[in-house]
């Protein structure tokens, strides 16, 4: 997989403000050490960016995304249709365009990318179509194909092998290869030296995959020492939960072990205060996905229960045929103004921290989504200085509150500047954008 050089040392100067963490924002300037945070007394040669008068934060941590899905986005007969109709859409289209890791790459480049350019340092793609009765090797090349383009444009990616409806035994045998072939270098947790990669396993969720396939991709996760995820309380699970087992999503996970504190899970839309205590109590970390929630009908989760709870709460986008963008910042501000439906308003540095210290908790990632020394050095620098930003008197929170679709000034990702003046420098976002459509073009002729 292509790798990018070694981070300089860097200084970032001219920053309005710096937001460390929830909990501390400073002043001055920002010193960065190789691929970490240092403090100013640690540099010696240094290159400089400048962040004039703007905001600096953590990379943003996408905690739920699904990339392939930004190749299929707007669908007609996928808007304001109950998930047992937006399914089989989706499916016939991924069938159609071919899947191969020829698509799947191009699919994950767009959405890092446009990640990227949004102030996402970091992305989960919770993988969970495969071509049907594809060899083993066929499922490690797709793996690849979307490592590769991630760590060709530089930004970090937590890569989930899912299953969707998949035969249990072909997607353990799938994750173990998988699991050989992208941690061969070695890894901790599932994440190799550089902190580049993650792998991770999960089923879509119970109302898509039995207890045999949980325990399947749960057994390569226990070898291996992975992080799992999975989707729950999307309303349908619960309704099929209900009629299959007679018992609710929460009570199956349990059941079938998947309640426990190495396990991330998303929606969370309808749960009990039971289930929420448990669900606590078992260590789980929660991801929030409003911009995929909201606009399926399945309602807004009680994220301010979660977080009151003790429960890590991150953020998502979901993938881009529920959701249509991979901009977390605008989820970030939808978090914000529906929070108040569901329960106790939240705070913009509440929200704000979900997206990052959040997000990375549930990964298992303490280096990352915090700006404080030994921290991954992962920023973005927020311009606030245009007319969207005129009379805010709280530029921090302003990040959510004002200007909708804010991209950031410069991202940077373990050191390197990855983007830069608003543009993508380690690829051309037009050339990736035409390999896309021409791809598309190309298959729907056949």
């Amino acid at each position: 997989m292509t790798t990018l050089p070694p981070a300089p040392s860097l200084r970032v100067h001219g920053a309005r403000a710096i937001v460390v963490d929830a909990d501390t924002v400073r002043t001055g300037d920002l010193v960065i050490q190789g691929a970490r945070v240092a403090e100013a007394s640690d540099l010696r040669t240094v290159d400089t960016l400048d962040a004039d008068g703007g905001i600096i934060t953590a990379g943003l941590v996408n905690a739920h995304h699904h990339l392939l899905q930004s190749g299929f986005r707007t669908l007609p007969g996928t808007r304001g249709v109950p998930m047992a109709a937006w399914l089989p859409a989706m499916a016939a289209a991924y069938s159609a365009a071919g899947m191969d890791a020829e698509l799947f790459g191009v699919c994950a480049e767009v959405a890092v990318a446009e990640g990227l350019l949004s102030g996402v340092t970091t992305v989960a793609d919770h993988h969970l179509n495969w071509p049907h009765g594809a060899p083993i090797e066929e499922t490690v090349d797709i793996a690849r194909a979307i490592a590769t383009s991630a760590a060709r444009l530089g930004g970090r990616l937590v890569y989930v092998r899912g299953s969707a409806r998949d035969d249990a035994d072909w997607a353990g045998a799938s994750a173990e290869a998988i699991a050989a072939s992208l941690l061969a270098d070695g890894h901790d947790g599932g994440v190799t030296a550089d902190g580049m990669l993650q792998y991770a396993v999960g089923p879509a969720g119970v109302h898509s995959d039995g207890e045999a396939t949980f325990a399947a991709l749960g057994a390569v996760a226990a070898r291996w020492g992975l992080r799992r995820r999975t989707q729950a309380n999307e309303q349908v699970d619960v309704a099929i939960a209900l009629d299959r087992y007679g018992r609710r999503p929460i009570d199956l996970l349990e059941e079938w072990g998947w309640l426990a504190d190495d396990v991330t899970i998303a929606h969370l839309v309808d749960i009990t205060d039971d289930e929420r205590r448990r669900i606590a109590a078992a260590g789980v970390t929660a991801t929030h996905a409003p911009g995929c929630d909201v606009p399926m009908g399945w309602g807004v989760a009680r994220v301010a229960d979660l977080l009151d709870a003790g429960i890590a709460t991150g953020l998502g986008t979901s993938g881009g045929g529920s959701n249509d963008a991979g901009h977390l910042l605008a989820d970030a501000r939808l978090a914000l103004q529906v929070s108040g439906l569901t329960g106790r308003p939240l705070a913009a540095a509440s929200v704000i921290d979900m997206a990052t210290r959040g997000s990375a908790r549930g990964l298992g990632r303490p280096e990352l989504g915090h700006l404080a020394p030994g921290a991954a050095a992962d920023f973005c620098v927020w311009d606030v200085s245009g007319v969207a930003d005129a009379g805010v008197a709280d530029p921090i929170a302003g990040l959510l509150w004002a200007s909708p679709g804010r991209r950031p000034r410069h991202v940077v990702v373990a050191g390197r500047v990855v983007v830069r003046d608003y543009r993508l420098v380690t690829a051309d976002e037009h050339d990736i954008t035409a390999r896309m459509s021409h791809l598309l073009a190309e298959r729907a002729a056949r």
